[in-house]
């Protein structure tokens, strides 16, 4: 009995000590984006195997209350996050923050019917291509598919040869960032196409300026940053592969890319492409000698574990491109000829032989990069990366030599990269860089043909800071500056009459080394000091239009092209003499962005005015008689420059129907002699209707119309050229009009397509016709447009697979 009475007053004094526990502990916090510390609205924090739920409020704080003393695990969730756990052992009131991660996409992104605006990026002004619409250029070059953003045009050599221009600029002035390393190919040649595979493209965002001031302070015309697809932070595989057949051309380009990645955060990549094509068509004519052969790799390998990863990746880009055999002339007569007849004067049947003159490429990048985030500071990160491009041109030579290239190059660039992202301080970003470079050039002389680069060696080194500052939800205001130095060491000959009748013999004597007679051996070495900065404001009004402002100086040093130049350049069929004595050019530009939104109709206005002191200019200056033919002069010269301009956006959208209007102006001075600057873009207009029909399995169908008007602003580089009259056997004066632009011309371009559910898997079809009434024309951005007509009808059909 004594016992069961001792058993009961147990179970009572038990009782009595579990009903009163004290359960008015806590839990509370906040949760964070781990990239920019900014607070994650409505994540879900619960209490693992129980119901009790917390959502954060607007300034991300979550708590929980009444809670008795325990061991408990933590789960928070937000839309696109990493879900987050932590378990603990509550024995007082906890404070306890979550950073997640957004591995998938990002919230910041805004829409604007056509465009897209990413509320992080400070007051440059901007324009993002997506992945969907990168998919059907995949037969395209980066430059053409870059056309679709107003204030974007392209300076092409012939039909397969395409550069971009930002509001007016291009080549050295224009940086290319390839996952996040700033190409050096060779890019200050205006028949250098840009070696990037549009295929390994995830989105291109144009940056129109230099206030993008971390990729480099000499982009006076922008920046194109080419950002591949990332790995998701799961165990997932995915990838797509596109086909397309092209009629005109008779091949086509095959691409294909797969993604592995794991919940750890591990993660490899391969993406490659192939690209086949015959001779281009002109409406009324074969384009002999336009074939096409690409070769494209990407390989990456990393491991991603949110604070901290690591990763390595390699491309590959392997071109050659046929030039058209009309524009090798061998006398000034025949450019003559070639300027002033309707058709050129080399025509052979369709082939997929690719013979000389042409250009054979190949650019590699190996990329390493690592990155650590430090708490109550940020994100550092450090970058290894190593170039090698290979350039070979081949001419049309004699005497079984067609097989020895008349220019071959080989440039070698290493890059270290380290920057440091400070985000601790509420509603302030700052970014630090620093970043060191080491190239070398080697131009073989076993050509047999006189090097139109000599070989050197170009140091450079530079440092930047950045902030952003959120003034309040509706201001944010940002700058930064920029320094950079650059050293260039040249070994180059010249004959002995140019480098007296230049008077270098006067203003660099000490570059001199060794007297040849008729040639001199000389050693120039160049010291450049750049300083670059921006400053710039965006403000939001209360029915949503966004006003951005930024003024931004860029300072850029002459490229190797510019300084050294003397010779022949095959793929342009022209010869160029550089300028020692040109300086750095510095740019001020003012540029202001406004978009807004009004029911269905959005639009973006960016008038821009940007002073280029001592802008260096290639232009034409006669034509040169040489064992290799007669080929035009073009040489450099430095002015005072001034483009003024302004793109415009707009979209409507009624029912299933959009359109899309874009055009661009934009006027270049040459204030020195008051006159308008040589191959400046002309006024175009492009207006994209387009129908669609989610029900209809995503069908859609749009129909583009572009029109470019002639250019009237051009400067008069004719020249006179003594040439022999057939007749009677004795030269005449004939004015060469190398100046006067073609006619304005209008395209219509079609494209429609459907798409197919494949189980967890997707089939795309599409049918795009380019020039579909074969308007024959020539563009004035077109070096070879002297000889030959631009590209006729083009129909594809492209196949796209995702998986």
């Amino acid at each position: 009995m004594f016992q069961k009475f001792s058993l009961l007053l147990f179970l009572a004094s038990a009782s009595s000590f579990i009903f009163a526990q004290d359960c008015d502990l806590s839990i509370s916090g906040q949760i964070i984006d781990i990239h920019n510390n900014m607070p994650l609205q409505s994540a879900v924090i619960s209490i693992e195997g129980t119901n009790t739920v917390s959502y954060t409020d607007e300034n991300g704080y979550y708590e929980f209350k009444e809670l008795c003393e325990s061991q408990l695990r933590l789960k928070v969730t937000h839309p696109y996050c990493v879900s987050a756990t932590k378990s603990i052992r509550l024995v007082e009131d906890t404070q306890i923050n979550f950073r997640l991660e957004h591995h998938l996409e990002e919230l910041n992104e805004v829409l604007l019917k056509g465009k897209l605006y990413n509320a992080d990026l400070n007051s440059s002004i901007s324009s993002q291509i997506k992945s969907e619409e990168l998919d059907r250029f995949s037969s395209a070059s980066l430059g053409e598919a870059l056309e679709s953003i107003s204030g974007v045009s392209s300076l092409n050599t012939g039909s397969s040869i395409v550069k971009p221009i930002i509001q007016g600029l291009h080549s050295s002035r224009v940086l290319i960032i390839n996952d996040n390393v700033r190409l050096y190919d060779q890019q200050w040649g205006e028949d250098h196409a840009p070696n990037v595979d549009i295929n390994s493209a995830a989105n291109v965002t144009v940056i129109k300026g230099a206030s993008a001031l971390k990729y480099g302070g000499d982009a006076i015309g922008g920046v194109i940053v080419v950002e591949p697809r990332k790995a998701p932070i799961k165990d997932t595989l995915m990838g797509k592969t596109i086909l397309t057949g092209e009629t005109n051309g008779r091949g086509g380009t095959l691409s294909s890319s797969l993604i592995k990645s794991k919940s750890n955060g591990f993660n490899y990549r391969i993406q490659g492409s192939l690209k086949r094509l015959g001779d281009l068509r002109a409406p009324d004519y074969q384009l002999t000698n336009t074939g096409q052969r690409e070769n494209n790799l990407s390989l990456g390998i990393g491991l991603n574990k949110i604070d901290y990863g690591i990763d390595f990746s390699f491309k590959l880009t392997n071109t050659e491109i046929g030039i058209l055999r009309a524009a090798h002339i061998g006398n000034a007569r025949d450019l003559v000829n070639a300027i002033n007849r309707q058709e050129p004067f080399y025509i052979d049947d369709f082939s997929y032989t690719i013979n000389n003159p042409k250009q054979e490429v190949t650019h590699q990048i190996y990329k390493l990069n690592t990155f650590k985030k430090i708490n109550n500071i940020g994100e550092a990160s450090l970058q290894y990366s190593f170039q090698n491009n290979d350039r070979l041109e081949f001419d049309v030579r004699r005497g079984g030599r067609s097989d020895l290239a008349a220019m071959d190059m080989n440039l070698k660039t290493h890059t270290l990269l380290a920057q440091l992202e400070w985000t601790e301080v509420k509603d302030f970003n700052s970014e630090f860089g620093a970043e060191l470079n080491a190239q070398t050039n080697f131009s073989d002389p076993n050509t047999g043909v006189k090097r139109l680069i000599p070989d050197y060696e170009m140091y450079s080194a530079g440092v930047f800071a950045s902030s952003i500052y959120e003034v309040s939800e509706n201001w944010k205001i940002d700058a930064g500056f920029r320094y950079d130095f650059s050293n260039i060491n040249a070994d180059k000959f010249y004959s002995t009459s140019r480098w007296r009748n230049l008077n270098y013999n006067q203003l660099y004597p000490e570059f001199e080394v060794e007297d040849f007679g008729n040639q001199i051996l000389t050693n120039p070495v160049f010291d450049y000091h750049n300083f670059s900065g921006t400053i710039g404001a965006t403000h939001i009004f209360k029915n949503d239009w966004k006003l951005i402002s930024n003024i931004s100086s860029a300072s850029r040093a002459p490229n190797p092209s510019e300084l050294f130049s003397e010779g022949l350049h095959h793929s342009l069929a022209t010869i160029e003499l550089g300028e020692l004595q040109l300086d750095s050019e510095q740019s001020l530009k003012t540029g202001l962005e406004l978009q807004g939104k009004i029911n269905n109709l959005g639009f973006s206005i960016q008038p821009y005015y940007n002073y280029i002191k001592d802008f260096i200019i290639l232009e034409p200056r006669g034509i040169e008689t040489t064992i290799r033919g007669s080929f035009p002069v073009y040489a450099y010269r430095q002015t005072n420059a001034r483009l003024f301009g302004v793109d415009v956006s707009a979209s409507y959208t009624y029912r299933n129907f959009d359109l899309l209007s874009n055009f661009a102006f934009v006027d270049g001075t040459d204030l020195d002699r008051n006159t308008a600057l040589i191959n400046m873009p002309p006024f175009n207009l492009s207006n994209t209707l387009t129908y669609t029909k989610a029900e209809w399995k995503n069908f859609y169908l749009s129909v583009n119309s572009k029109f470019v008007a002639e250019q009237r602003l051009f400067p008069d580089n004719n020249f006179i050229a003594d040439i022999v009259n057939t007749s009677t056997g004795n030269f005449e004066e004939v004015l060469v009009d190398i100046s006067t632009p073609p006619e304005a011309y209008h395209l219509l371009n079609f494209r429609s397509g459907i798409e197919f559910d494949l189980n967890s898997n997707s089939l795309s079809i599409d049918l795009i016709i380019n020039n579909v009434l074969n308007t024959r024309y020539r563009d004035y951005l077109n070096r070879l447009r002297f000889y030959a007509d631009e590209v006729g009808t083009n129909a594809m059909l492209q196949l796209k697979f995702n998986y």
